[in-house]
């Protein structure tokens, strides 16, 4: 019964530290600071270290004699993952011979006449750890519990694998099902499933490989993000979620409001909700007194935090309530926004090259083995596409000679081309895939009409000082623009746009205490995601899309 109940708080209690000496000591890696414990090294081995009660029961007794004492936290280090063993050059040769525990998810399971192969996957890298076990393998009675989809902890000795497919794999001496996997329901099996399908088990799909190598590429991306910014003296700054303020003027925002009671049956009526005489809804009686809504932008508050700290630099979601079912619409989304202080439009620029540039040099140098994946069964000839971007030259050209290009090409567009209308997808994409031979493109100086009003005006009174980067089989992928910081100029904007002053009074002080030119740009994430990866839908790139009709999981 007592050795019942220490394997079943192995299984449940919080992953911890295991104070026995590991084989694998000389290769742990404690965190930067960290004084390392005189009896533990090595990485994680173990779900927690209930073992190490009894030793620390002397230790208690005389603590208890004079005052309350606590057992010691263990100390935290990095468990060792198939990326760990498998990522090398040698892809896990070093380790032949050494004991290793793996614990994951199992992908497919091939019982033979005497020998039984387990591929088995942490979500660390897309190859899985062959394991290879026998009926004398301990815990082998529980072989017909360990099918596709279940958790599993095999522990064992690495050795060159006598197949093809991998340099090493894992002689397992013991195997514990953690978590059943029932095979008759699991919706993953190994056949390839459909994209759309997976979208209807988004909370499982990060377990194939796509998704994995998607989500990973995705944090890469996010590391590199921040690394550029960090490394070239941004501070980043945590902009509002909600917010009173329409950074676009569009208009395309979800509202925030406490006015619709889910206290009631099938919540408020309209009777409930408060208005004013005129029938309007009466929104100082909501939380925050005013109509509020889920930022589209964190642009607006990036600039003011420029206007003091220099060079700043946003990265969190952002909404948009357009009705839009496409491949390249999200209701929710991540952007990543800059703003350099005493910079024209040509620092904007500069500044965009040199972060898409990096992040993509970031990802095809750590993210080989996802790379090659995408290559091979996603978009072939992305890694010459993304080789592009890292060692061409980027071009500009103005709005005015784009669209002369676009006109002179001949080329029959589905939509119409013409000075004053915004260029679209097909026309963006033609400018970079065609006319530029794949290289990035930035179009600059944009109509005013089509642009926002924060964007700054040019002497020429018709254009403004903004900019889109565009790449192959994206279009545009990064906007930018210097912003307006004139006074009056933004004033006027306003009122062009039929925009309440008022409700930008603190956007226009910026421009009264202390203004200075200033530039930046934004990036959707998940097009910057996408365009690394060669998946064709944008819901494809974030975990758990929001569009219009979904907001499952």
């Amino acid at each position: 019964m007592a050795a019942a109940a220490a394997a079943r708080l192995l299984r449940l209690a919080p992953r911890r530290l295991q104070v026995k000496t590991s084989p694998l000591a000389a290769l742990s890696f404690p965190l930067p600071r960290t004084p390392p414990l005189a009896a533990a090294s090595g990485r994680r081995q173990s779900f927690c270290a209930a073992a190490q009660a009894s030793a620390h029961a002397p230790a208690a007794a005389a603590a208890a004699a004079t005052g309350p004492a606590g057992e010691a936290v263990g100390e935290f280090r990095k468990r060792l993952r198939v990326a760990d063993v498998k990522g090398g050059e040698d892809e896990g040769a070093a380790w032949v011979g050494k004991e290793l525990a793996v614990r994951g998810w199992v992908r497919t399971c091939r019982a033979q006449r005497t020998v039984t192969f387990v591929e088995v996957n942490d979500g660390s890298c897309l190859s899985n750890m062959q394991c290879v076990l026998t009926p004398d393998t301990e815990g082998y009675d529980q072989i017909d519990s360990v099918t596709t989809g279940a958790s599993v902890l095999v522990e064992g000795v690495v050795a060159s694998s006598q197949g093809g497919k991998q340099k090493v794999e894992l002689k397992v001496s013991k195997i514990t099902v953690i978590g059943k996997s029932d095979p008759t329901s699991f919706p993953i099996q190994k056949k390839r499933a459909s994209r759309e399908f997976l979208r209807t088990v988004a909370h499982l799909r990060p377990r194939t490989n796509t998704f994995g190598a998607v989500t990973r590429v995705r944090n890469a991306l996010a590391y590199a993000t921040h690394k550029f910014f960090q490394d070239n003296g941004f501070v980043w700054v945590s902009s509002p979620i909600i917010t009173a303020s329409d950074c676009e003027g569009a208009g395309e925002q979800f509202y925030v409001t406490t006015l619709l009671s889910n206290s009631a049956e099938g919540g408020s009526l309209l009777k409930d909700i408060p208005a004013t005489k005129d029938g309007r809804v009466d929104w100082s009686q909501d939380f925050f007194c005013k109509p509020a809504f889920l930022t589209v932008s964190g642009q607006l508050n990036g600039e003011t935090y420029a206007s003091a700290l220099s060079d700043i630099y946003t990265f969190g979601p952002t909404f948009r309530a357009e009705n839009s079912n496409t491949a390249r619409h999200l209701a929710e989304f991540w952007m990543i926004e800059p703003e350099l202080a005493f910079a024209d439009l040509n620092d904007d620029m500069a500044c965009a090259t040199a972060y898409l540039q990096y992040v993509v040099k970031y990802i095809l140098e750590n993210c080989k083995e996802d790379m090659d994946f995408f290559n091979t069964w996603v978009e072939k000839g992305i890694i010459d596409r993304l080789n592009d971007v890292v060692e061409k030259k980027f071009v500009h050209l103005s709005y005015t000679d784009a669209v002369e290009l676009l006109l002179g090409s001949k080329k029959k567009f589905e939509f119409p081309v013409e000075w004053g209308l915004d260029l679209q997808s097909e026309h963006e994409r033609y400018i970079t895939e065609v006319a530029f031979g794949g290289r990035p493109v930035i179009i600059r100086d944009y109509p005013k009409e089509i642009k926002a009003f924060y964007m700054r005006q040019n002497d020429d009174g018709k254009t403004v000082a903004a900019m889109d980067l565009l790449v192959p089989r994206v279009g545009e992928l990064i906007g930018g623009s210097q912003r307006e910081e004139r006074l009056d100029h933004l004033e006027a904007r306003l009122d062009e746009q039929n925009l309440n002053k008022e409700s930008y009074w603190w956007y226009l002080d910026l421009r009264r205490y202390g203004s200075v030119p200033h530039a930046g740009f934004g990036l959707g994430f998940e097009r910057l995601v996408q365009f690394a990866t060669g998946i064709d839908n944008i819901r494809d790139a974030i975990p758990f899309p929001r569009v219009p009709g979904s907001a499952e999981f």
